[in-house]
């Protein structure tokens, strides 16, 4: 059976695994620790790994299943067909939040002002800072060329890496 990943209603990634696995669906929905501030205290919450993803294990044919969940949304899709995770990726995840305290861990994508390294293509081991982000493209400095090169960001997280 693949992995298949859903996307929810925001906020309602753990009441969607709760869901589901009421249904006999195996499901993952990664978990950190998080202390959030508030005005008269701090408290200690679990929060989602992935905003608005729940991992859910099932046949092809029984993937209509996941919409017995009145949180799931719709499939993740990566060219035109939906997104399978490998069960070694899901091992790799389960293992690494066992591993370790993450309570300062977050998934975030590259910023203005983020200094990396492109690792491929005609500029590779050249070292950069992201200028601007918009929705096609990066716009990057190399410095020691005093340039600017412009990433389509569909292929950049194969190219670059944080610093």
């Amino acid at each position: 059976m693949n992995w298949y990943v859903v996307y929810t209603k925001p906020k309602w990634e753990k009441k969607v695994a709760e869901q589901l696995k009421e249904q006999g669906i195996e499901c993952y929905c990664p978990l950190i620790t998080k202390v959030k501030q508030w005005s008269d205290r701090k408290k200690k919450v679990e929060v989602p790994l992935f905003n608005s993803y729940v991992f859910l294990q099932l046949d092809e044919k029984d993937r209509n299943l996941a919409f017995l969940s009145s949180g799931v949304v719709r499939y993740l899709f990566w060219l035109g067909k939906p997104a399978i995770v490998k069960d070694d990726e899901i091992k790799t995840i389960k293992n690494w939040l066992e591993g370790s305290n993450l309570e300062t861990i977050s998934v975030e994508p590259y910023r203005t002002g983020t200094k990396i390294k492109v690792v491929s293509g005609p500029f590779a081991n050249q070292e950069a800072v992201i200028q601007e982000v918009n929705k096609k493209e990066y716009v990057l400095f190399l410095e020691s060329l005093g340039c600017v090169l412009k990433m389509n960001i569909k292929g950049i997280y194969n190219s670059i890496q944080s610093i």
